[in-house]
């Protein structure tokens, strides 16, 4: 993609406004809370301490906004406190240039290092580094100092109270992501009714099983209907991925197939009633034919071999997922936690509440983090240099400019720079047209209608709760609400009155300048990093599928912790593979490697890794089946045939997976002299090593066929004009008598 496609992509990403579903009484409390603090700090100490107050309680409740299952209170006092530590430690060195600007671009790198520990963790530290430019600029004393970073911890105390004193849909981020899940694997269950081999997208597992990650206090609080159904519901996909698919015994047409779909569709209706009843906390509804349909003997009649087993292990399941997720409790079979479809006699679901690591723990992992990231490759390290050297920049440039107040460029810069490109470039300009929007309607009422200190305020909490109620429709849209409230905000304090609109708007531009000049000097693209990337995530899928095959090979012992394990690898392996494709989709830098084309199809190919490794999964054996040798010797062939392959394809190669094929022939070859193999592990197997050869032909570089050359050849010696020679000429005229 050129620059020129890349920075109108970007840009209409950055001024796209969407609808989404608004929480208005959460934004109604973060508001109160925003004008309680500036009432008081502003009837009791003045504006400037109001102001300071207002930032901190704004900022505080910004954060329990952010996509985090960490406790809300627990988020804004981290943003309420590291603020006012922020704004103390900068007034004392903002009157020495040479000290404030390498201050600040120490915690603008150190802001840029908090990406390490997540979205949350970055968003929040950026927007203090933002904000201290602006506080450092209201005290006018070390003693004021101290008190206007006394209010703005009171600021993010005030706001984490109402967090716990006037709770709004408790625990409801939590179940949102649990009845998400669920309604993810019932939709699946009917997509697979017309598609038997239909995709199924695993973000909302992946983000129930965050949303499982609890404090001690949060285990002993969580609602009942919230502790099983997650496990439950992981259980199931593979045995409706199994049931569906025709080359596990059903026909793809008859009276079976018919049975299969009807099976499918109840399935489907019970994960919905599910999913309704742990959202809104009521009890589950199914309805009576759907329990017909599940309960009819005439599947027995239909269905034989590895398609009867999933049938009744599906079951079983959607009953377990039922007895969790009623809050009821009028379902008295509730199955307990820790063992589930012993009736269905399959291995047993292992379902533990997920604890979060004690505080020491979490820093001595993030620490961790943080000096692994220590690197020049790392994207995470260039996006923390390109930010502390632009906040350096743009505060020295901003102070040389006849324009006064220097924060505003950047501050822009800080604000919109992100680790990726496609980011950057579109919140440049989403917060461009926000701040040219914002800050000429709200100079625009501050210079006609000359509104007083008192309403000031007014306007500014009214803004605030009018980006706390939109901020999750458009980036730009939230712009337009924070500039308007900045304005208003220094305008009550009076430190903002002499600059114009035009000098605040050419700041703001000339900051978000700064930060895309940035990344287009000092870049971190994804594109060069694909085959590393997609090398991970092949090891990932292969080491799956190997633990599923193992699992096979010796029943007697219990593996299902390690296919779990294995299986969530997997996961995050393949989900940062396509955050990165996506990535690099938008990056104007030509491709290393990796055309659209070959990463979409190695995506598909990884897929199908996946897939036959968990319709392997469905069927896994009891501890009393017999071993399978054969299975062993090809997992064993697997992690080595994988291992070359990941490094062959960072070599710029086709991998290669002649052992994996030799160990199934050698499984067909040996197959009646020992026991006798599994239908499912060797169907699996034949699915498997078709998958990986479709992995090596999407990585394979185009041939052209041998009769497209020979008939391109043909026709160029078809249309190629001879010329004569002279003698041949001189030999065709005709000679006179």
């Amino acid at each position: 993609m050129s620059w020129l496609n890349a920075l109108a992509e970007t840009s209409r990403s950055g001024l796209k406004v969407e609808r989404k579903r608004l929480v208005p009484l959460v934004a109604l409390r973060g508001a109160f809370g925003l004008g309680l603090v500036v009432v008081l700090s502003l009837n009791l100490f003045g504006p400037n301490v109001a102001a300071s107050s207002a930032f901190g309680a704004f900022s505080a409740a910004v954060a329990t906004f952010q996509r985090s299952w960490r406790p809300r209170p627990l988020l804004a006092l981290a943003s309420g406190f590291s603020l006012a530590v922020s704004t103390f430690l900068g007034y004392v060195c903002v009157i020495h240039l040479w000290l404030f600007v390498p201050l600040l671009m120490l915690w603008a790198f150190a802001a840029g290092m908090a990406w390490a520990a997540g979205p949350t963790a970055g968003i929040i530290a950026a927007s203090n580094v933002s904000i201290v430019m602006v506080t450092v600029t209201l005290p006018g004393s070390v003693l004021s100092a101290l008190g206007h970073a006394a209010t703005i911890a009171i600021g993010g105390c005030v706001q984490a109270a109402l967090v716990v004193l006037v709770p709004i849909r408790r625990w409801g981020a939590h179940r949102d992501a649990l009845a998400d899940a669920l309604a993810a694997v019932g939709d699946y269950a009917r997509r697979l009714r017309q598609d038997p081999v239909a995709d199924f997208d695993p973000e909302p597992l992946m983000e129930a099983r965050k949303a499982a990650v609890l404090t001690p206090g949060q285990a002993r609080r969580r609602p009942v209907e919230l502790r099983g159904p997650r496990g439950v519901a992981e259980r199931i996909r593979p045995v409706l991925a199994s049931l569906a698919d025709p080359g596990f015994g059903v026909p793809a047409e008859g009276p079976a197939r018919e049975r299969v779909r009807e099976l499918l569709y109840a399935a489907g209706t019970v994960l919905d009633a599910c999913a309704r009843a742990v959202r809104r906390g009521q009890p589950v509804r199914v309805p009576a034919a759907t329990k017909a349909v599940l309960r009819t003997p005439d599947t027995e009649e239909l269905l034989s071999g590895p398609p009867l087993r999933a049938a009744r292990r599906l079951r079983a399941l959607l009953d377990d997922v039922r007895d969790t997720a009623d809050p009821s409790g009028r379902n008295t079979s509730r199955v307990p936690d820790d063992v589930r479809e012993k009736a269905a006699g399959g291995m047993p679901t292992v379902t533990h509440t997920r604890r979060r690591a004690p505080l020491s723990q979490q820093f001595q992992g993030l620490a961790l983090l943080l000096r692994l990231q220590l690197r020049r490759d790392s994207p995470v390290f260039r996006h923390g240099v390109r930010i502390s050297v632009v906040a350096g920049a743009g505060y020295l440039l901003g102070s040389l400019l006849p324009l006064g107040h220097a924060y505003w460029a950047p501050l822009t810069s800080v604000m919109v720079m992100r680790p990726d490109f496609s980011q950057t470039y579109a919140r440049a300009a989403g917060r461009f047209t926000g701040t040219l929007l914002g800050v000429t309607l709200a100079s625009l009422v501050v210079r006609l209608a000359h509104p007083g200190t008192e309403l000031l305020a007014w306007f500014a909490v009214l803004c605030g709760g009018l980006m706390y109620l939109l901020m999750r429709t458009g980036y730009v849209v939230g712009q337009f609400c924070v500039s308007m409230y900045v304005v208003f905000l220094l305008g009550m304090a009076g430190t903002d009155l002499e600059q114009t609109t035009l000098e605040r708007i050419g700041l703001t531009l000339v900051g978000g300048l700064l930060a895309m000049l940035a990344y287009a000097v000092y870049p971190a693209w994804e594109a060069p990093r694909l085959r590393g990337r997609l090398a991970t995530a092949l090891l990932a899928h292969t080491a799956y599928a190997a633990a599923v095959f193992r699992a096979y090979a010796n029943p007697s012992e219990d593996r299902s912790a390690q296919v779990r394990k294995d299986l969530l690898a997997a996961r995050d392996a393949r989900s940062e593979w396509q955050e990165a494709v996506e990535k690099a989709r938008d990056e104007p830098v030509r491709q290393r490697g990796l055309s659209r084309g070959a990463a979409d199809d190695a995506d598909e190919a990884l897929a199908q890794i996946a897939r036959v490794a968990m319709l392997m999964e469905a069927h896994l054996p009891g501890r009393g089946a017999p071993p399978l040798p054969p299975a062993d010797r090809l997992a064993h062939a697997l992690d080595a045939a994988s291992t070359r392959a990941a490094r062959d394809l960072r070599d710029r190669s086709a991998p290669r997976w002649d052992a994996v094929r030799a160990a199934l022939g050698n499984w067909d070859a040996q197959g009646s002299g020992e026991q006798a193999p599994d239908r499912v592990a060797r169907k699996g197997a034949g699915m498997l090593v078709e998958a990986l050869e479709g992995f090596s032909a999407a990585l394979a570089p185009p041939k052209r066929p041998k009769e497209a050359r020979g008939e391109r050849g043909a026709r160029e010696r078809e249309t190629t004009v001879r010329v004569p020679s002279v003698e041949e000429e001189e030999a065709r005229r005709p000679r006179a008598g």
